[in-house]
């Protein structure tokens, strides 16, 4: 594989002496050049340390053999390896006759800890209206039938929701995430077209201890008590990770809502009614029942609302469910009445929705948050396990089986 810099360096012969100028126009190097390995026993992007940049793109699948969706996920898996190593999707054509192999807008940029992750929906499996197109109906996994249930405060997008096929994109640099979109999609083209994409920045949860929490647009931080990958297997295996013996072994589930939050009522409320609603102090993260950030609650302290977000929503209150969570903010605008259409787009893993998932997020119906956040879409995906050496493509194991 040739990789940018290598490409930059010698590559001018080919294509900056026709005119192109690539040589010539160096971009400006990503903030981190550390490559996240692609191949392994699961997914990269989900333990990986959650990056700065993100965007989510949902396919439906428009071909309907299914030897058309294996070349797609072949190609896509070949053209994600690549780039994840900071590498042209392909050798570059001398020719000028005939399009380039890479689109080139990150060329001269760096890996920027790109990381891909592939999900199927359950519509890829048996669609509602085309049936069992690539005879995989047999083969879906129950936690994936019937998505997610309808929850309070939603009022939602179908057509930012769902889909046969997601691709998760996290990085370190926009222009890099923005050229592996601009890849997946030239190459689904006649095969899938995009159903929706939703762009996000600055993390909102951390994956790793070494990863200080982040914070909320209404500056709270949230999530203290989610998985991070320090955590020993067996914990990761009890709640990440599918580990039922199927040819989903060692994927998860990617639990998906993107949620508007109303900032400009929330910016009005007093400290401590916005503290009340959380359960923690805003400067900190601490609970308010006392102590540091990573405190247990005392929920029985008087000082935690018993309808608070953190006393609904710890573990501890739902039977030790726990998540990985990968969220990141969105601003889209400002809506019909002036407001900042803006929120959080949450992004969950988990080992199984019915029980990690769903339960608690249906106790948001009684969440003091509720009031101010209205959910706008969803989506409910299997995310097969790692591509392992040997393997073409992503989900060989559901095909091959």
């Amino acid at each position: 594989m040739i990789s940018r810099r290598s490409f930059l360096g010698a590559g001018a012969l080919g294509l900056g002496a026709a005119g192109l100028g690539f040589g010539a126009a160096r971009l400006t190097p990503s903030a981190s050049s550390e490559p996240v390995p692609f191949r392994g026993q699961h997914q990269s992007g989900i333990l990986t340390p959650a990056q700065q940049q993100m965007i989510l793109v949902a396919f439906d699948m428009t071909a309907t053999l299914r030897e058309d969706l294996i070349d797609l996920l072949t190609k896509w898996t070949t053209a994600a390896e690549r780039m994840q190593a900071g590498e042209l999707i392909n050798t570059p054509k001398a020719r000028r006759d005939v399009p380039p192999d890479d689109t080139g807008e990150a060329m001269g940029y760096s890996a920027a800890s790109l990381s891909i992750t592939f999900g199927f929906g359950a519509s890829l499996f048996e669609h509602s209206t085309k049936g069992d197109r690539y005879q995989l109906a047999h083969r879906m996994p129950e936690p994936l039938r019937g998505g997610i249930p309808r929850m309070s405060a939603e009022y939602l997008n179908q057509d930012a929701s769902h889909g046969d096929l997601i691709i998760q994109i996290c990085g370190e640099d926009p222009m890099v995430v923005l050229h592996a979109l601009h890849q997946f999609k030239r190459i689904a083209f006649g095969l899938a077209s995009v159903r929706w994409v939703q762009l996000g920045y600055g993390r909102t949860s951390s994956t790793s201890e070494d990863q200080e929490t982040p914070r909320n647009l209404f500056g709270f931080k949230d999530g203290t008590s989610n998985i991070v990958a320090e955590e020993p297997d067996s914990e990761l295996n009890k709640h990440l990770w599918i580990s039922d013996g199927s040819w989903a072994d060692g994927g998860s589930y990617l639990c998906l809502r993107k949620i508007k939050m109303m900032m400009e009522v929330w910016d009005e409320l007093s400290l401590d009614t916005q503290e009340n609603v959380f359960g923690r102090d805003k400067n900190e993260g601490a609970p308010l029942s006392g102590g540091e950030e990573f405190t247990p609650p005392e929920f029985q302290h008087p000082a935690m609302d018993p309808k608070s977000h953190v006393t609904l929503m710890h573990p501890s209150n739902n039977g030790g469910a726990r998540m990985l969570r990968r969220g990141y903010n969105y601003t889209e605008g400002i809506d019909y009445l002036g407001r900042l259409n803006a929120g959080l787009v949450f992004i969950a893993y988990v080992a199984n929705p019915q029980t990690n998932f769903i339960p608690v997020l249906s106790r948001m119906t009684d969440d003091l948050l509720t009031e101010y956040i209205q959910h706008v879409a969803t989506g409910l995906y299997l995310v097969p396990g790692g591509i392992k050496d040997g393997d073409n493509f992503v989900g060989q194991a559901l095909f091959d089986a």
